[in-house]
């Protein structure tokens, strides 16, 4: 039985996660799909000091109150900066880190630096509520859907969606324990229109272990190909099988 939790990106909430945890956990693992602070069903605790690291924070405690161990750490879009920074401060409790369609941060790195147009687009048509600026209000992402087409996936989406404090996307990524971190497994699983565009230097080295893996869907692949993502989910166990024989 392995323990996967599956980390959100910006604007979602645990809930996107909804199709991939049921066919897990029918396999019989445990999966975590927690929400971080702000967003989702907890949009009602949104509060200005909400960052990157208030984010990684929240991951981290899952891990320690649940006492999780030899996790696969899967992380979404802006959760690909969120599972590199707890790694980076609970490495001991990571087995292996998954970036789905996600940013592959490197120290000092912030999300606009990872996706520069794609931030100014979401910060052009962000608004200041209550001293909070917020971005990716639904309906104005720079992904239209997120690259989601089924009309009622896109229905079921649009009242779930909640905009996104951008002080999570414009603060740096902070790495201590670097040597450890980069040590940990790394798979990507990828939409086949984005990989062009990924670090070559990262995708060569998870590429000569069989890690890299793509998936031609929309970004939101979570959502519209959850058996498919699931499956290489469940094929990463095997792949360790074989490393440990």
């Amino acid at each position: 039985m392995a323990t996967y939790v599956l980390v959100h990106g910006g604007a979602h909430g645990g809930w996107c996660y909804q199709r991939v945890a049921r066919i897990l956990r029918s396999a019989g693992h445990d999966v975590y799909t927690p929400t971080m602070t702000g967003v989702g069903e907890r949009a009602h605790l949104l509060r200005p000091d909400i960052d990157l690291d208030f984010h990684i924070k929240d991951i981290i405690t899952v891990l320690e109150y649940e006492d999780l161990r030899e996790v696969i750490l899967v992380g979404h879009s802006y959760g690909g900066m969120v599972i590199t920074g707890a790694a980076d401060r609970a490495g001991d409790r990571i087995g292996h880190l998954v970036y789905l369609d996600a940013a592959t941060p490197i120290n000092g790195q912030s999300l606009a630096d990872v996706s520069p147009a794609q931030m100014r687009a979401a910060r052009d048509a962000g608004r200041v509520v209550d001293g909070v600026e917020l971005v990716l209000w639904p309906g104005t992402e720079p992904i239209p859907h997120y690259g989601v087409t089924d009309l009622d996936d896109i229905a079921w989406m649009t009242p779930r969606l909640t905009p996104h404090p951008y002080r999570c996307f414009e603060q740096p990524l902070r790495l201590t324990n670097e040597t450890a971190l980069w040590d940990i497994p790394q798979t990507h699983i990828v939409c086949t229109a984005t990989l062009p565009h990924r670090d070559p230097a990262r995708m060569a080295k998870a590429s000569a272990a069989g890690r890299v893996w793509d998936i031609d869907t929309g970004h939101d692949l979570m959502i519209t190909e959850p058996k498919a993502v699931a499956d290489l989910l469940l094929r990463l166990l095997e792949s360790q099988k074989v490393e440990l024989t």
